[in-house]
Order: structure tokens, then sequence, then C-alpha cells
């Protein structure tokens, strides 16, 4: 029995060394000391009719997070999505986006395309289109990996032994995720060996971003800081991220859209979502009312594909997205969306209505942009029945700038605690619905004085000093209180 005990003390270093590097690369992960070698990642999703809308938004999250964790460049990892059903659509090609912010935005915009499931025929068209050097593939070259990830939740209804074995031959190591009631003999075909490596199953699309974590390690070496050692390309600051880096400028400067470059202009992007009430206190009239004041401040805006968004959300004893950042990115179709809003006429659950902002129209993965300004306009017009304190709270630590309009029956305290400080500069007040186009021209979003420079506009979207001023100016019957 004496072999017994060298053997189990063997097992046990095994276990603490792999224990060891579990940890030296979780830490390296944190620490952001994670780079992706050169690697040609082609992503290639099932949008079968089997996978309902949430399901496939829950697919785009997963994706959004795996590229979250890449060094995504030119000379580093290209990354290229293939959709399919009955039919192939190369949705994003290897050589389309050069940084992470219009890859993701990219991704967030893909459709189902809810038809059969053909997963030989995509395989075939990646291994013939997607990873070519005509789309951005590079020549195959032992310093650059070639990976496709495929996810599936079906059968599909061609062959995909052969054309998986092609593609393997073709050197594309191929990563297959099944979902649900896929067929598993099918995920095994697919996939390069070992095949407890390469082939992972999840009992519903929503629990697919647990697998994050094991793709981010896939890709990930272990390297010196990239900031440090200079192995980037922002033009002014450099901030070490899990898996890669990311950019940013000095006091004074905006990043601009590629994610590198700083403008000393200030009129830059900005991420604007209204939050409006809807409880059954405010009236139709009144609702009427307030979607002329957000149209009032949407002619205010700079309002394009590459400048200021606008989402929309409505709450009342539940929360609606009434449209997403990025859907409308010109005036006239912002304002007819806002008209069509319709009221919800319930409760007022403003802690829930704020959450939801924070943790939904923010997202990336919803339209929301890396890097860009966050800026919330809230209104209400009476007490929340929910806590507000901790969303609130949330919302300003991560940096969201928070403005409150209160009319009627509105809370002066609750107000004070949506907005950001200074809290004079970032609520107001009024008795009454009326009164409200008057605080809207006075708010001064993304807009320059006069013949001012452009680059004079204050991007982070506060009440300029003369704001207070023409308040004090209204008409008596309209009470406005200031701090």
């Amino acid at each position: 029995m004496t072999p017994t005990v060298p053997l189990f003390l063997l097992l046990l270093g095994l276990i603490g060394a792999q224990a060891t590097l579990d940890q030296r690369m979780a830490a390296a992960m944190a620490a952001g000391l994670c780079k992706t070698r050169p690697t040609d990642l082609v992503f290639i999703i099932d949008s079968s009719r089997s996978v309902r809308p949430s399901e496939f938004e829950q697919v785009k999250v997963f994706l959004t997070n795996v590229i979250d964790g890449l060094s995504v460049g030119p000379n580093a990892t290209r990354v290229g999505v293939v959709n399919y059903a009955s039919r192939v659509k190369n949705e994003v090609s290897l050589k389309t986006h050069r940084s992470k912010a219009g890859l993701v935005k990219h991704v967030s915009k893909i459709e189902p395309l809810s038809t059969g499931t053909m997963t030989g025929l995509a395989i075939q068209f990646a291994l013939n289109v997607a990873f070519s050097e005509g789309e951005g593939g590079r020549a195959k070259s032992p310093d650059v990996s070639k990976v496709a990830i495929i996810v599936t939740d079906g059968r599909p209804q061609d062959n995909v032994k052969e054309v998986a074995q092609r593609a393997r031959d073709a050197g594309i190591e191929i990563f297959a995720i099944g979902v649900g009631r896929v067929d598993m003999s099918t995920l095994r075909q697919m996939a390069s060996e070992p095949l407890d490596d390469h082939v992972d199953y999840v009992e519903s699309y929503s629990v697919i971003e647990k697998l994050t974590k094991k793709f981010q390690e896939a890709f990930c070496e272990t390297v010196s800081d990239l900031c440090a050692t200079g192995d980037h390309d922002c033009q002014q600051v450099c901030i070490s991220t899990p898996g890669s880096y990311k950019c940013a400028c000095k006091d004074g400067f905006t990043l601009m859209d590629d994610g590198r470059t700083c403008s000393a202009c200030s009129n830059a992007a900005i991420d604007t979502v209204f939050v409006i009430d809807g409880s059954k206190s405010v009236r139709p009239e009144n609702f009427e009312l307030v979607k002329k004041w957000i149209n009032q401040i949407i002619d205010k805006l700079d309002v394009s594909d590459s400048k200021t968004h606008v989402g929309l959300v409505q709450y009342s004893s539940t929360v609606r997205t009434e449209f997403p950042l990025g859907r409308h990115n010109n005036k006239k179709d912002l304002k007819d969306a806002v008209k069509k809003m319709e009221y919800m006429e319930r409760g007022t659950m403003t802690g829930m209505a704020l959450r939801h902002m924070v943790d939904s129209v923010f997202n990336i993965a919803q339209g929301a942009r890396p890097g860009v300004q966050k800026v919330a306009i809230v209104f209400t017009d009476g007490r929340s029945q929910d806590y507000i304190g901790d969303a609130a709270k949330k919302a300003k630590d991560l940096g969201m700038k928070m403005y409150a309009v209160g009319v009627g029956n509105a809370l002066e305290s609750e107000l004070k605690q949506i907005a950001s400080e200074p809290i004079a500069e970032h609520y107001f007040y009024t008795a009454d619905f009326k009164a409200m186009s008057q605080i809207a021209k006075k708010l001064q979003i993304n807009v320059c004085n006069g013949e001012e420079d452009p680059c004079e506009c204050d991007t982070l979207v506060k009440f300029q000093k003369k704001v207070e001023t023409a308040l004090q100016a209204l008409n008596k019957k309209y009470i406005l209180y200031g701090e």
C-alpha cells in the first residue's frame, strides 16, 4: 500500500499547481494583464425560428462579453459574425471594425433570420467567405489563430460532419456551444479535439453568459501591462482593462468615435435618456404636455449617428423602453416616436425605472456607446412608491449625469436624491405642467451660445449659469425651488 501515499501527494501537487495557475490567470485578467494573440475569430450564430427574439438578445450579450475581453485591432484579434438559419448572412466581416466600440455597436443591431437550421451551410460559408482574405482574413500562418465559435440550439437540417472536417483541415479551431434541445452528437462532429475543451452545453440561453469566462481565459495570454509597455494606440491616456486596454483623454478633451483619438472640441457624443413618469396622477392632457416638453428639448440636441443619441423610458407600476439609444438618429424620427408614446396610467415606481435605466437602457448591448457621456433626464409628478436611493446612487457612481424635473406633487427630497452634484444645477420643480415648456427652453444640452466657437459647447450637459437668472424671471405663479 505504500505507493498510495506518494501517488496521493502527487495528485495534491497537481491540483495545487492547477489552482495556482487558475489564480494567476484570474489575477492577470482582473489586473488587465491579458492580451489575445493575433486571431481571426468568427462567431457563427443560429437564429432559426426555434430561437426566440429574447433568447437571441442573450446570445448577443454573450458575444459582447466575450469581445470585451479581447484585444481588438487589425494586428490583434479581428472579429467576424455569421448569422444563419435557412440562409446565411455575413453580419460582420473580419475587416469591418478596427475598434471594440464599433464592433459592439454593430453586434447589438443584428436581427434574427427566424427560418430553418442549415448549420452545415453556415460552416461552409465561414470557410469559403468569412475567413477569406477578401473579407479580412489573414494568410495562414503559425502566428495567427483561426477560430470559429458556433452557437446553436437545434438539430441541423443538413450535413455538418464533412464540412466541419474540411474547416478543421484548413486550420480553423472550432468551438461548438449547444443550448437546450440541441443534438449533442452534431456538436461533437463539428468541434475540434480534444472534445472536452471544445464542446459546451447550457440548459437555456438565459445562462449562456456563464461561458464568457471560459472563452475570455481561452484567448488570454499573460503579458506585461500593455499601457506600461506602450503596446497600444491611444493618443493620450491608456487604461488597462481585463484582456486588453481602453483609451481615455485628458481633461478638456473628448474621446472620438474611433475609441483612441482625442478632440479638443468638447461638442462630442452624448447618450441621453428621458425617464418619464406615466402614472395616473399625471392625467392624459398633461401627458401630452410632457411629450411636447421632451420634443422641445430634442430640438436643442445635436442629434446624429456620431453625436447625440436619445432613448426614452416610460414608467408607472411597470417600466417600458419606448425606444432604445441609437434607434432614431435624426430629430424628425425621434419626435415622431415621442408623439406615438401611449400613456400607461398606473402607479409611480421611480426606483424601478432608475434600475431599468442603469441596467438595461444604458447597456452596450442595447445601443449605449462605450466611452460616451451618459445623461438622464428624469421627470416625475409625485412621490415614488418604491425606494430610489440605491438606484440613483448607482447611476451617479457609474458616471451618469442625472437631471431631475418635478411637477405638482413631486417631492423636493426625492428630486435631490436623483440629481447630480451640484444639486442646484441638476434639479427643477414647478407647480404647474404648463411651466414645463419654460424649463425646456432653458435646458442647455450640447448647444453653443450665439457666435461662439462650437468647441466651447458644454458636453457634460449641465444647465448654464444663465439658466438660474432666466428661471427667476418666470411668472411668480410657477414656484421654482433651488438650493
